[in-house]
């Protein structure tokens, strides 16, 4: 891969994770689910261990979610791609969560401390642009 294609892939890949959270804090959770290949699996930050295999899956396991307002702020991706079809990648997290408040205004900050996490993702491009076949979360700091 020459390096200026090398380049665009790095770029499409840092877009995913942060169309990832995007479309996560709007609870869309149908674009996030496309966002992973057919038979991709993910794990939470709060559970690394604990994996939901496939899209059909991580959509329904989105979707029970109970309601929240959220804020994923994300930084520090370093991509490593391993040829033209396959990469790993790895970014953190800050997750701000609150609740909507009753009178339509800006949602109400939780009281506990935002989440810090990292995310290893295993991703691939069959043509119809990159993919999540893995996303891993942890938890960076445990809460006080």
């Amino acid at each position: 891969m020459d390096e200026i294609r090398a380049l665009l892939a790095k770029a499409e890949i840092a877009e995913l994770i942060t169309r990832y959270a995007a479309r996560s804090d709007a609870g869309d959770w149908e674009a996030v689910a496309q966002l992973y290949t057919e038979d991709g699996r993910m794990s939470r930050p709060v559970a690394p261990t604990v994996f939901i295999a496939g899209r059909a899956a991580i959509l329904e396991s989105l979707r029970s979610r109970p309601p929240r307002a959220a804020r994923h702020i994300v930084g520090n991706i370093l991509v490593s791609l391993t040829d033209e079809a396959h990469a790993s990648a790895s970014s953190q997290i800050l997750l701000y969560t609150g609740t909507a408040a009753n009178d339509g205004g800006l949602p109400l900050l939780s009281a506990t401390a935002p989440l810090i996490g990292t995310y290893q993702d295993t991703l691939v491009n069959a043509g119809g642009g990159w993919r999540f076949a893995e996303r891993r979360g942890s938890l960076d700091f445990r809460a006080p």
